[in-house]
Protein backbone atom coordinates (compact mmCIF):
# COMPACT_ATOMS: atom_id res chain seq x y z
CA UNK A 1 0.00 0.00 0.00
CA UNK A 2 1.45 3.26 -0.66
CA UNK A 3 1.71 6.64 0.90
CA UNK A 4 -1.97 7.70 -0.45
CA UNK A 5 -3.75 4.82 -0.84
CA UNK A 6 -3.09 4.74 3.60
CA UNK A 7 -3.85 8.20 4.12
CA UNK A 8 -7.08 7.74 2.69
CA UNK A 9 -8.36 5.33 4.81
CA UNK A 10 -10.18 5.84 7.91
CA UNK A 11 -7.26 4.67 9.72
CA UNK A 12 -5.03 7.26 7.66
CA UNK A 13 -7.45 10.14 8.08
CA UNK A 14 -7.27 9.74 11.47
CA UNK A 15 -3.55 10.13 11.47
CA UNK A 16 -3.95 13.34 9.55
CA UNK A 17 -5.53 14.73 12.06
CA UNK A 18 -4.01 13.83 14.37
CA UNK A 19 -0.85 15.39 13.23
CA UNK A 20 -2.53 18.24 11.41
CA UNK A 21 -0.68 21.50 12.51
CA UNK A 22 1.79 20.32 14.19
CA UNK A 23 4.99 22.64 14.35
CA UNK A 24 8.43 21.35 13.25
CA UNK A 25 10.16 21.63 16.45
CA UNK A 26 7.93 19.09 17.82
CA UNK A 27 7.89 17.05 15.09
CA UNK A 28 10.35 14.33 16.20
CA UNK A 29 8.53 14.14 19.65
CA UNK A 30 5.17 13.80 17.88
CA UNK A 31 6.60 10.59 15.55
CA UNK A 32 8.07 9.15 18.92
CA UNK A 33 4.22 8.98 20.53
CA UNK A 34 2.46 7.85 17.51
CA UNK A 35 4.60 5.30 16.56
CA UNK A 36 4.20 3.38 19.86
CA UNK A 37 1.00 2.32 18.51
CA UNK A 38 0.81 2.96 14.67
CA UNK A 39 3.75 1.33 12.36
CA UNK A 40 6.97 3.86 11.31
CA UNK A 41 6.16 4.26 7.85
CA UNK A 42 2.93 5.48 8.14
CA UNK A 43 3.77 7.71 10.86
CA UNK A 44 6.25 9.39 8.85
CA UNK A 45 3.89 9.65 5.59
CA UNK A 46 1.09 11.13 7.61
CA UNK A 47 3.86 13.86 8.59
CA UNK A 48 4.98 14.32 5.31
CA UNK A 49 1.98 15.19 4.44
CA UNK A 50 0.92 17.45 7.62
CA UNK A 51 4.02 19.11 5.96
CA UNK A 52 2.98 19.48 2.50
CA UNK A 53 -0.65 20.62 3.26
CA UNK A 54 1.34 23.33 5.46
CA UNK A 55 3.37 24.37 2.33
CA UNK A 56 -0.16 24.64 0.08
CA UNK A 57 -1.88 27.02 2.40
CA UNK A 58 -0.42 30.12 0.11
CA UNK A 59 -1.64 28.28 -2.66
CA UNK A 60 -4.45 26.51 -2.27
CA UNK A 61 -6.43 28.40 1.23
CA UNK A 62 -6.64 26.47 4.41
CA UNK A 63 -9.55 24.76 3.51
CA UNK A 64 -8.51 23.08 0.55
CA UNK A 65 -5.05 22.61 1.60
CA UNK A 66 -6.55 21.23 4.32
CA UNK A 67 -8.33 18.50 2.20
CA UNK A 68 -6.35 17.84 -0.34
CA UNK A 69 -3.36 15.33 -0.60
CA UNK A 70 0.04 16.35 -2.19
CA UNK A 71 3.24 15.56 -3.79
CA UNK A 72 6.34 17.57 -3.21
CA UNK A 73 6.23 18.28 -6.77
CA UNK A 74 2.52 18.97 -7.09
CA UNK A 75 2.83 21.89 -4.58
CA UNK A 76 6.09 23.59 -6.04
CA UNK A 77 4.21 23.25 -9.49
CA UNK A 78 0.69 23.71 -8.94
CA UNK A 79 -1.37 27.37 -9.85
CA UNK A 80 -2.40 29.47 -7.30
CA UNK A 81 -5.75 28.56 -6.78
CA UNK A 82 -7.05 32.14 -7.42
CA UNK A 83 -5.20 32.48 -10.96
CA UNK A 84 -6.56 28.86 -11.42
CA UNK A 85 -10.29 30.23 -11.08
CA UNK A 86 -9.69 33.66 -12.88
CA UNK A 87 -8.40 31.60 -16.07
CA UNK A 88 -11.84 28.72 -15.44
CA UNK A 89 -14.53 31.73 -15.10
CA UNK A 90 -12.53 33.24 -18.96
CA UNK A 91 -13.05 30.08 -20.52
CA UNK A 92 -16.41 29.67 -18.84
CA UNK A 93 -17.46 32.65 -20.23
CA UNK A 94 -16.25 31.65 -23.87
CA UNK A 95 -19.15 28.91 -23.53
CA UNK A 96 -16.77 25.76 -22.76
CA UNK A 97 -18.37 23.17 -20.36
CA UNK A 98 -15.59 20.33 -21.14
CA UNK A 99 -11.86 20.66 -20.98
CA UNK A 100 -8.97 18.06 -21.74
CA UNK A 101 -6.38 18.83 -18.72
CA UNK A 102 -3.43 17.62 -20.07
CA UNK A 103 -0.27 17.52 -17.60
CA UNK A 104 -2.98 17.99 -14.55
CA UNK A 105 -0.57 17.06 -11.63
CA UNK A 106 -2.16 17.04 -8.79
CA UNK A 107 -5.75 18.61 -10.41
CA UNK A 108 -5.26 22.03 -9.27
CA UNK A 109 -6.68 23.04 -12.46
CA UNK A 110 -8.91 20.55 -12.94
CA UNK A 111 -10.85 21.96 -9.34
CA UNK A 112 -11.01 25.08 -10.47
CA UNK A 113 -12.36 24.12 -13.92
CA UNK A 114 -14.88 22.28 -12.63
CA UNK A 115 -16.10 24.61 -9.84
CA UNK A 116 -16.97 26.77 -13.04
CA UNK A 117 -19.14 24.20 -13.93
CA UNK A 118 -16.92 22.69 -16.65
CA UNK A 119 -16.37 19.22 -17.07
CA UNK A 120 -12.88 18.01 -17.25
CA UNK A 121 -10.65 15.10 -18.09
CA UNK A 122 -7.59 15.38 -16.52
CA UNK A 123 -4.41 13.60 -18.24
CA UNK A 124 -1.17 12.75 -16.12
CA UNK A 125 1.79 10.33 -17.18
CA UNK A 126 2.72 9.99 -13.71
CA UNK A 127 0.51 6.85 -11.25
CA UNK A 128 0.85 8.94 -8.31
CA UNK A 129 0.25 12.49 -9.38
CA UNK A 130 -3.05 10.67 -10.60
CA UNK A 131 -3.70 9.02 -7.46
CA UNK A 132 -3.57 12.68 -5.87
CA UNK A 133 -5.36 14.21 -8.94
CA UNK A 134 -8.30 11.88 -7.87
CA UNK A 135 -8.41 11.91 -3.89
CA UNK A 136 -8.56 15.99 -4.85
CA UNK A 137 -11.53 15.44 -6.69
CA UNK A 138 -13.09 13.03 -4.57
CA UNK A 139 -12.20 15.10 -1.13
CA UNK A 140 -13.18 18.44 -2.78
CA UNK A 141 -16.73 16.87 -3.71
CA UNK A 142 -15.87 17.48 -7.74
CA UNK A 143 -15.55 13.58 -8.78
CA UNK A 144 -18.18 13.18 -10.93
CA UNK A 145 -16.87 16.25 -13.00
CA UNK A 146 -13.34 15.18 -12.90
CA UNK A 147 -12.20 12.11 -14.77
CA UNK A 148 -8.80 11.13 -14.26
CA UNK A 149 -6.82 9.42 -16.98
CA UNK A 150 -2.84 8.01 -16.68
CA UNK A 151 -1.59 8.33 -19.86
CA UNK A 152 0.80 9.87 -22.21
CA UNK A 153 -1.26 13.27 -22.73
CA UNK A 154 0.31 12.99 -26.68
CA UNK A 155 -2.02 10.17 -26.77
CA UNK A 156 -4.96 11.51 -25.80
CA UNK A 157 -7.71 12.00 -28.25
CA UNK A 158 -9.03 15.99 -27.46
CA UNK A 159 -11.56 15.95 -30.30
CA UNK A 160 -14.45 15.05 -28.03
CA UNK A 161 -13.58 18.51 -25.78
CA UNK A 162 -14.77 22.26 -25.70
CA UNK A 163 -11.06 23.47 -24.85
CA UNK A 164 -7.79 22.35 -24.55
CA UNK A 165 -5.78 23.52 -21.51
CA UNK A 166 -1.85 22.15 -21.57
CA UNK A 167 0.33 22.67 -18.63
CA UNK A 168 3.70 21.49 -19.84
CA UNK A 169 6.62 20.24 -17.03
CA UNK A 170 8.99 23.26 -16.55
CA UNK A 171 11.31 21.84 -14.34
CA UNK A 172 13.90 19.36 -15.12
CA UNK A 173 16.99 17.33 -13.14
CA UNK A 174 18.73 20.38 -12.95
CA UNK A 175 16.01 23.37 -12.34
CA UNK A 176 14.02 25.35 -14.26
CA UNK A 177 13.56 24.91 -18.09
CA UNK A 178 13.84 28.50 -20.29
CA UNK A 179 14.07 27.07 -23.45
CA UNK A 180 10.20 26.27 -24.46
CA UNK A 181 11.03 23.13 -26.78
CA UNK A 182 12.68 21.84 -23.72
CA UNK A 183 9.53 21.63 -22.10
CA UNK A 184 7.62 18.26 -21.54
CA UNK A 185 5.75 18.30 -24.09
CA UNK A 186 7.52 21.16 -26.07
CA UNK A 187 5.74 24.07 -26.87
CA UNK A 188 5.71 23.42 -30.05
CA UNK A 189 3.41 20.12 -29.51
CA UNK A 190 1.20 22.10 -26.95
CA UNK A 191 0.32 24.50 -29.87
CA UNK A 192 -0.45 22.09 -32.57
CA UNK A 193 -2.44 20.33 -29.91
CA UNK A 194 -4.33 23.99 -29.01
CA UNK A 195 -4.97 24.64 -32.78
CA UNK A 196 -6.82 21.55 -32.85
CA UNK A 197 -9.62 22.65 -29.81
CA UNK A 198 -12.88 23.25 -31.47
CA UNK A 199 -13.70 26.19 -29.66
CA UNK A 200 -10.79 27.55 -27.56
CA UNK A 201 -6.98 26.72 -26.02
CA UNK A 202 -5.36 27.85 -23.20
CA UNK A 203 -1.22 26.85 -22.41
CA UNK A 204 0.71 28.02 -19.32
CA UNK A 205 3.87 28.91 -19.95
CA UNK A 206 7.11 30.50 -17.68
CA UNK A 207 6.38 34.21 -17.39
CA UNK A 208 9.83 34.66 -19.04
CA UNK A 209 8.47 33.35 -21.99
CA UNK A 210 10.05 35.34 -24.68
CA UNK A 211 7.72 37.52 -26.71
CA UNK A 212 9.45 36.65 -30.23
CA UNK A 213 8.44 32.33 -29.12
CA UNK A 214 5.01 33.36 -28.72
CA UNK A 215 2.73 32.14 -32.41
CA UNK A 216 1.43 34.74 -33.98
CA UNK A 217 -2.25 33.45 -33.66
CA UNK A 218 -2.29 33.47 -30.16
CA UNK A 219 -3.02 36.14 -27.49
CA UNK A 220 -0.43 36.12 -24.92
CA UNK A 221 -1.86 37.52 -21.29
CA UNK A 222 0.91 37.92 -18.23
CA UNK A 223 -0.93 37.17 -15.31
CA UNK A 224 0.54 38.27 -11.21
CA UNK A 225 -1.50 37.95 -8.29
CA UNK A 226 -0.98 40.38 -5.09
CA UNK A 227 2.03 41.88 -7.24
CA UNK A 228 3.80 38.76 -7.80
CA UNK A 229 4.21 37.29 -11.42
CA UNK A 230 2.86 33.47 -11.69
CA UNK A 231 2.52 32.35 -15.34
CA UNK A 232 1.65 33.27 -18.86
CA UNK A 233 -0.62 32.12 -20.66
CA UNK A 234 -0.93 31.97 -24.67
CA UNK A 235 -4.92 31.86 -25.68
CA UNK A 236 -6.16 30.13 -29.02
CA UNK A 237 -9.56 30.23 -30.49
CA UNK A 238 -12.62 31.99 -29.50
CA UNK A 239 -12.12 35.23 -27.46
CA UNK A 240 -8.47 35.36 -28.17
CA UNK A 241 -6.99 38.31 -30.38
CA UNK A 242 -4.04 36.70 -32.31
CA UNK A 243 -1.13 38.86 -32.09
CA UNK A 244 -2.36 40.75 -28.96
CA UNK A 245 -1.01 40.85 -25.35
CA UNK A 246 -2.43 41.66 -21.83
CA UNK A 247 -1.30 42.18 -18.68
CA UNK A 248 -3.80 41.07 -15.58
CA UNK A 249 -3.62 41.80 -12.45
CA UNK A 250 -5.46 39.73 -9.27
CA UNK A 251 -7.46 40.26 -7.62
CA UNK A 252 -9.64 42.31 -9.51
CA UNK A 253 -9.15 41.49 -12.43
CA UNK A 254 -7.76 44.07 -13.64
CA UNK A 255 -6.34 43.93 -17.53
CA UNK A 256 -4.17 46.48 -19.40
CA UNK A 257 -4.49 45.63 -23.04
CA UNK A 258 -1.68 46.47 -25.15
CA UNK A 259 -2.49 49.56 -27.64
CA UNK A 260 1.27 49.23 -30.09
CA UNK A 261 2.65 52.50 -27.63
CA UNK A 262 6.36 53.06 -28.41
CA UNK A 263 8.88 52.74 -26.22
CA UNK A 264 8.26 56.04 -23.95
CA UNK A 265 11.25 58.50 -23.76
CA UNK A 266 14.05 58.70 -21.03
CA UNK A 267 13.21 62.51 -18.98
CA UNK A 268 14.81 64.25 -16.16
CA UNK A 269 13.38 62.48 -12.44
CA UNK A 270 10.02 64.29 -11.54
CA UNK A 271 8.26 63.79 -8.22
CA UNK A 272 6.95 60.96 -8.49
CA UNK A 273 8.35 57.65 -9.49
CA UNK A 274 5.45 54.74 -10.80
CA UNK A 275 6.87 51.82 -10.16
CA UNK A 276 4.76 48.86 -12.82
CA UNK A 277 3.38 45.48 -11.87
CA UNK A 278 5.68 42.79 -13.03
CA UNK A 279 2.93 41.65 -15.39
CA UNK A 280 2.81 44.50 -16.94
CA UNK A 281 7.16 44.47 -17.44
CA UNK A 282 6.89 41.06 -18.58
CA UNK A 283 3.90 41.98 -21.07
CA UNK A 284 5.63 44.97 -22.51
CA UNK A 285 3.13 47.28 -21.28
CA UNK A 286 5.43 49.97 -19.47
CA UNK A 287 4.44 52.25 -22.27
CA UNK A 288 0.86 52.07 -21.81
CA UNK A 289 1.00 53.30 -18.05
CA UNK A 290 3.54 56.15 -18.77
CA UNK A 291 0.92 57.18 -21.09
CA UNK A 292 -1.78 57.08 -17.99
CA UNK A 293 0.20 59.25 -16.07
CA UNK A 294 1.91 61.14 -18.26
CA UNK A 295 5.22 60.11 -17.67
CA UNK A 296 8.80 59.62 -19.37
CA UNK A 297 11.10 56.78 -18.09
CA UNK A 298 13.94 56.91 -15.81
CA UNK A 299 16.35 55.26 -18.19
CA UNK A 300 16.00 53.92 -21.27
CA UNK A 301 16.55 50.76 -20.30
CA UNK A 302 14.97 50.55 -17.27
CA UNK A 303 10.99 50.06 -16.37
CA UNK A 304 10.97 52.48 -13.46
CA UNK A 305 8.05 55.52 -15.02
CA UNK A 306 8.69 58.95 -13.37
CA UNK A 307 6.29 61.90 -13.85
CA UNK A 308 5.48 65.08 -12.36
CA UNK A 309 1.71 64.76 -11.48
CA UNK A 310 0.91 61.96 -8.87
CA UNK A 311 -1.89 60.09 -10.80
CA UNK A 312 -2.76 56.94 -9.16
CA UNK A 313 -3.36 53.75 -12.02
CA UNK A 314 -4.03 50.23 -10.21
CA UNK A 315 -1.19 49.07 -12.61
CA UNK A 316 2.02 50.27 -10.67
CA UNK A 317 2.36 51.65 -7.46
CA UNK A 318 3.52 55.02 -7.20
CA UNK A 319 6.25 56.55 -4.77
CA UNK A 320 6.97 60.21 -3.87
CA UNK A 321 10.83 61.03 -4.58
CA UNK A 322 12.49 63.35 -1.92
CA UNK A 323 16.12 62.90 -2.60
CA UNK A 324 18.45 61.91 -5.51
CA UNK A 325 21.96 61.15 -5.11
CA UNK A 326 24.78 59.20 -7.24
CA UNK A 327 25.20 55.99 -5.41
CA UNK A 328 27.26 56.51 -2.75
CA UNK A 329 26.66 53.70 0.26
CA UNK A 330 28.38 56.66 2.86
CA UNK A 331 25.93 59.78 1.80
CA UNK A 332 22.99 57.25 1.99
CA UNK A 333 23.87 56.36 5.97
CA UNK A 334 24.61 59.96 6.60
CA UNK A 335 20.95 60.86 4.87
CA UNK A 336 19.08 57.63 6.72
CA UNK A 337 20.66 58.94 10.08
CA UNK A 338 19.52 62.28 9.56
CA UNK A 339 16.36 61.88 9.16
CA UNK A 340 15.88 58.77 11.62
CA UNK A 341 14.90 55.96 9.45
CA UNK A 342 15.32 52.62 10.45
CA UNK A 343 12.82 50.90 8.58
CA UNK A 344 14.19 50.40 5.23
CA UNK A 345 12.79 49.31 2.04
CA UNK A 346 15.21 48.70 -0.89
CA UNK A 347 14.54 48.15 -4.58
CA UNK A 348 16.38 47.53 -7.63
CA UNK A 349 16.18 47.77 -11.01
CA UNK A 350 19.58 47.82 -13.50
CA UNK A 351 21.91 47.56 -10.44
CA UNK A 352 24.10 44.46 -9.17
CA UNK A 353 23.89 45.92 -5.48
CA UNK A 354 21.92 43.19 -3.43
CA UNK A 355 19.48 44.44 -1.08
CA UNK A 356 20.46 43.00 2.21
CA UNK A 357 23.97 44.12 1.58
CA UNK A 358 23.01 47.73 1.37
CA UNK A 359 20.65 47.21 4.71
CA UNK A 360 24.11 45.86 6.34
CA UNK A 361 26.46 48.64 5.26
CA UNK A 362 23.94 51.47 6.33
CA UNK A 363 22.57 49.70 9.45
CA UNK A 364 18.98 51.97 8.96
CA UNK A 365 17.86 52.70 12.87
CA UNK A 366 15.48 55.34 13.92
CA UNK A 367 11.41 55.06 14.08
CA UNK A 368 10.85 56.53 10.52
CA UNK A 369 10.71 54.50 6.61
CA UNK A 370 12.13 54.97 3.95
CA UNK A 371 11.81 53.60 0.27
CA UNK A 372 14.99 53.44 -1.80
CA UNK A 373 15.84 52.88 -5.19
CA UNK A 374 18.96 51.84 -6.83
CA UNK A 375 18.83 52.05 -10.47
CA UNK A 376 20.43 53.73 -13.32
CA UNK A 377 19.12 57.62 -14.42
CA UNK A 378 20.59 58.72 -17.85
CA UNK A 379 22.67 55.71 -17.58
CA UNK A 380 24.33 56.54 -14.48
CA UNK A 381 24.10 54.72 -11.24
CA UNK A 382 21.36 56.25 -9.13
CA UNK A 383 19.84 56.25 -5.64
CA UNK A 384 16.29 57.69 -5.42
CA UNK A 385 14.60 58.11 -1.84
CA UNK A 386 11.35 57.96 -1.19
CA UNK A 387 7.72 56.35 0.62
CA UNK A 388 4.60 55.04 -0.50
CA UNK A 389 2.56 58.13 -2.43
CA UNK A 390 -0.50 59.20 -0.61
Amino acid sequence: MNDLDFLRTPEGRALLDEVRGTDPAQELAVATRLRRTHPAPLVSAALGQARLRQRAVAKFGAADAGRMFFTPNGVEQSTRASVAAYRAERLHGLGVRSVADLCCGIGGDAIALARAGIRVLAVDRSPLTCEAARANADALGLAALIEVREADVTEVDTTPYDAVFVDPARRGGRGRIFDPEAYSPPLSWAVAAARTASRAAALKVAPGIPHEAVPADAEAEWISDGGDVKEAVLWFGAGAAPGAVRATLLPGPRTLPGTGLPDPEARTPGRYLYEPDGAVVRAHLVAEVAAQVGGGLLDATIAYVTADELLPTPYATAYEITDRMPFNVKKLKALLRERGVGTLTVKKRGSAVEPEELRKKVRPQGPNAATVFLTRVAGAPTMLIGHPAR
